[in-house]
């Protein structure tokens, strides 16, 4: 990257692009696509779309229950945008997310490490691709000529949005490539799948009471505390399940007759959601079962114990997003590393290639999410790094380029 890209990501950083689903802070993504796709017009690729999303896109299956109950009002500051040299086919597309979660971080460049919310995650990224297109295009005359390059810099990859209204309505406008890259961490091996999650939450709609007559009301928390644990132990052998929140109420002069307990169920194939979904409702009724039996002589819980199958119920927050299978990339294959099949892959917005007839997808990008403190405080990325990843796509660009996408 030259110090033009450099004072651009740091701008890009200064600007706070966490949606309003991760706060209520400012929101500037607007800026943030704008001074984007200015950087990108001075290397030749024209803006060919730049839009808030139709609030439609929230009707759509898949989507999950608190993205639709937060209500279309917010999209309007939510715009995605896609940007394009050459022709629509053949063509490789790379997808980059601007939007970040919270809190803002402020931002920084010392001369080696940028540090701020969205330096690996994806704003770093971000503008090492168009350093790399860049580089592409002044290696070959082919680029930009005998196949295009598309760049899809959205918002809704955060917040657990899940791509269903940034990624996803781009990719069923078209705009995609027969070879595809989003641009997450990898540590610069490419992942040619994509794994999906289903998010179950397991509620009880019971009775409070005081705390000086506990046997009046239903113990949510003890019901649900004594459901995590079942649930933890029947459903471990179908797979990578995270035991989530657990939420009755604060104070401790009272016995809780509501509450939720959350579960994420990860799955990289249709089957496994099904399989899973269907031990989670095998476990709950089974766990239901033990507790009535555990705790019907006690009087504390009695009430709670012979009513535990009336007011407990599983509600799908989150279910029916695809998964992508894996992919064989002869020419990512041929450039870096792959990601090893034993090794657990994570979720993108990736999923929203799956099925796409005429194309390959894969997760290419620099650091790690876990190294580089993605998500959490100290967020950083190195300029040595991001230099790796952009030379890496303009070798991907020029031999796509020079092959017509084969």
């Amino acid at each position: 990257m030259i110090d033009e890209d450099r004072d651009l990501l740091v701008r890009l950083l200064r600007l706070p692009t966490a949606g309003p689903l991760e706060t209520t802070d400012d929101v500037l993504l607007w800026d943030a696509m704008r001074l984007y796709a200015d950087a990108a017009a001075e290397l030749g690729l024209d803006t060919r779309y730049l839009a808030s999303p139709d609030p439609s896109v929230l009707d759509l299956p898949g989507v999950p229950a608190a993205i639709r109950d937060f209500g279309p009002e917010f999209l309007s500051c939510q715009p995605s945008l896609v940007l394009g040299i050459g022709p629509a086919s053949p063509a490789v597309m790379f997808n980059v997310h601007l939007d970040t979660v919270a809190p803002f971080e402020s931002a920084a460049f010392d001369g080696s490490r940028f540090t701020g919310r969205g330096a690996i995650d994806a704003k770093g990224p971000a503008v090492a691709l168009l350093a790399g297109v860049r580089a592409a295009i002044a290696a070959d005359p082919a680029v930009g000529r005998d196949a295009g390059v598309l760049i899809q810099a959205v918002s809704g990859e955060e917040g657990g949005a899940m791509g269903t209204f940034g990624t996803r309505p781009l990719v069923e406008a078209g705009f995609h490539g027969e070879l595809n890259i989003f641009c997450e961490p990898t540590g610069l091996r490419y992942l040619p799948r994509c794994s999906a999650s289903m998010t179950a939450c397991v509620r009880v709609d019971g009775d409070d009471a005081i705390d000086d007559e506990p046997h009046q009301g239903h113990n949510a928390t003890v019901l649900l505390g004594f459901l995590a644990q079942h649930l933890a132990r029947e459903l471990a052998p179908h797979g990578r399940i995270c035991v989530a929140g657990l939420h009755t109420g604060h104070m401790h002069n009272r016995v809780y007759g509501q509450g939720e307990l959350l579960l994420n169920l990860p799955y990289d194939r249709e089957e496994s959601a099904t399989e899973m979904a269907a031990a989670l409702e095998d476990g709950l009724r089974t766990g239901i079962a033990g507790f009535s039996s555990l705790f019907r002589d006690s009087p504390p819980f009695r009430r709670t114990s012979a009513d535990a199958a009336t007011i407990t119920g599983l509600h799908w927050r989150k279910r029916g997003l695809p998964a992508l299978p894996p992919q064989y990339i002869p020419l990512l294959k041929e450039l870096v590393p792959r990601w090893p099949d034993h090794e657990t892959g994570f979720t993108c917005d990736a999923i929203w290639l799956a099925g796409v007839p005429g194309t390959r997808t894969a997760v290419l990008g620099p650091g790690s999410l876990g190294a580089n403190n993605a998500h959490s405080r100290g967020e950083y990325a190195d300029a040595e790094e991001l230099d790796r990843f952009s030379d890496l796509v303009r070798d991907i660009v020029v031999r796509f380029s020079r092959t017509g996408g084969k």
